[in-house]
């Protein structure tokens, strides 16, 4: 019975779901997001040495890569590789930020955070050096 209930307000409104489906076409939702991300940006941008390293390097290798690959497929490994390094080290700065905020006291786990997102970290870049020394090897060995 509950589920029938559930059922009827999900195909016919009124009630939780409508609202769901009304917040699908929220644009200010949309637009605050974007707010965040910006912010967050700038965050990296201020507080991350690393991400601005890992900036600077998809800043100089990017177009470099967008000229290097022969098709979409090249183009899109060698430039996308870059934007993952970018994405973990934004995770890796997000984990790092929230175990400072836990506490300044030494933590077997809070190190272990730690180490584990700058293990992704060097995991990423192992992935760019990899997909850039393939495809750069086939194309002019």
């Amino acid at each position: 019975m509950m589920y029938a209930r559930r059922a009827s307000l999900i195909l016919f409104g009124s009630g939780p779901a409508d609202v769901a489906v009304k917040g699908l076409f929220d644009l200010s939702r949309v637009w605050r997001a974007a707010g965040y991300s910006a912010a967050g940006f700038r965050a990296a941008l201020k507080n991350g040495a690393a991400f601005r390293q890992e900036l600077a390097l998809f800043v100089i290798l990017a177009p470099l890569g967008l000229w290097l690959g022969r098709d979409g497929v090249e183009r899109s490994l060698l430039v996308g590789s870059l934007l993952l390094v970018l994405l973990v080290e934004l995770l890796n700065s997000a984990i790092e930020a929230v175990v400072n905020r836990v506490g300044i006291d030494h933590h077997v786990l809070s190190g272990q955070a730690k180490d584990i997102a700058s293990a992704a970290v060097f995991v990423s870049l192992l992935i760019v050096v990899l997909i850039w020394a393939l495809i750069l090897t086939d194309r002019f060995f």
